[in-house]
């Protein structure tokens, strides 16, 4: 079911800019960017569209969608597949996306460990029997730091032009203000929780003592749960089915860091190999004309490298050279460029990372290419 798209149909002269839908996952974006949790999971996350805006917070290394209608999710799972360009520049950062189909209302050990849970127009849609278990899977049992739920005020609905009964024929109960105050603050006390309440959807000018569009609690538990009071609560088998999984590249991923550095290492010698050939043909008086000495070297300076090399801390020893015709590019020149560093770390792991992927010098010190001049013509 589309709940936010009948939602909107009912704004009529009430008009939200953003969409009502868009400041709700705003809300949870902008909390996201605050407190940084790195497991983050969308109960009743229907078309999946919080968990696709939500995979590009850097802080999320686990999402995890649930909803009772597994056509929705799979209809709209696509979007949260990695996409060509994050196997091309893949990030520090894991990011593992999971989707299940499953109830609210039982509780599965996949759900276990999240940082911030989000409910968002979720709650209306339960049976009365669901909203009694809700709390307890979700506060008692998956309990985690955060949870934000949102639901329609309906004291606002006399201003949404044809909303009757209430927003949405699925609905089974739209709350006043007081009546979600009066179940949030129990349901924080009963699972020491902390509750702060706000919203989204600004009334109309004069009409501010109906309050906001669509109400929302925040819930920050008071103290951490314990490992071991987790575990006790840990069910003997799950209960949902697992719909999706996406797994994206990362360089903690040894495969894809290894792409990366040899791509870093093959670019940048090509670089530096380029403004060699470049100084070279520009001061040929600087070597010898003599065939029998058989080589050509060169002590470059800083200048004929690229700007965005001119960081390199050259030495004697790091001084990229010609014989004959094959151009040698030093490793410690290469590992000295910031971001091969960063890559790898340390010499070590530079030489691991790239060994058998890179034609080096018989010695291993030195990155070995063809001195055959490439202009931009070529």
């Amino acid at each position: 079911m589309d709940k936010d798209y009948q939602e909107e149909q009912f704004a009529g002269i009430t008009k939200f800019t953003p969409p009502l839908y868009k400041q709700r996952y705003q809300f949870v974006k902008d909390l996201v960017e605050k407190h940084k949790p790195k497991k983050v999971a969308d109960l009743g996350c229907a078309d999946c569209t919080l968990l696709w805006m939500l995979k590009c917070c850097s802080c999320i290394e686990v999402l995890a969608g649930l909803d009772v209608c597994a056509t929705v999710m799979k209809e709209n799972m696509h979007r949260l597949s990695p996409l060509p360009g994050d196997y091309l520049q893949p990030p520090e950062r894991s990011l593992t996306v999971t989707l299940h189909h499953g109830s609210v209302a039982h509780k599965d050990p996949c759900m276990l460990g999240f940082d911030l849970v989000t409910c968002i127009e979720l709650i209306e849609h339960l049976e009365e029997s669901e909203l009694k278990k809700f709390p307890e899977v979700v506060f008692g049992f998956m309990a985690p730091s955060i949870v934000v739920i949102t639901t329609p005020n309906s004291e606002f609905n006399p201003l949404l032009p044809g909303v009757i009964l209430s927003r949405h024929p699925d609905h089974k109960f739209e709350w006043s203000r007081a009546q979600f105050e009066s179940w949030a603050l129990e349901t924080a006390r009963s699972y020491d929780y902390s509750v702060e309440f706000t919203g989204v959807g600004d009334p109309p000018t004069g009409m501010e003592n109906v309050g906001f569009c669509t109400q929302i609690g925040v819930f920050v538990r008071k103290c951490p749960q314990t490992i071991e009071s987790a575990q006790s609560e840990k069910p003997a088998e799950a209960v949902y089915q697992t719909v999706f999984r996406a797994v994206y590249p990362s360089l903690k991923d040894e495969k894809y860091l290894q792409s990366a550095v040899v791509n870093e290492v093959i670019f940048t010698a090509q670089t530096i190999k380029q403004s060699l050939l470049d100084h070279l043909m520009s001061e040929p008086e600087e070597y010898s004309d003599d065939p029998a000495e058989g080589e050509l070297e060169f002590q470059p300076s800083m200048n004929c490298f690229p700007e965005d090399l001119g960081t390199l801390v050259v030495e004697n020893t790091m001084e990229p050279f010609v014989i004959g015709n094959v151009v040698y590019i030093p490793l410690t020149t290469i590992f000295s460029v910031p971001r091969v560093n960063e890559l790898c770390g340390t010499f070590e792991k530079l030489c691991e990372l790239i060994a058998g992927r890179v034609t080096l010098s018989s010695d291993g010190s030195a990155v070995v290419l063809s001195a055959e001049y490439e202009n931009e013509e070529n």
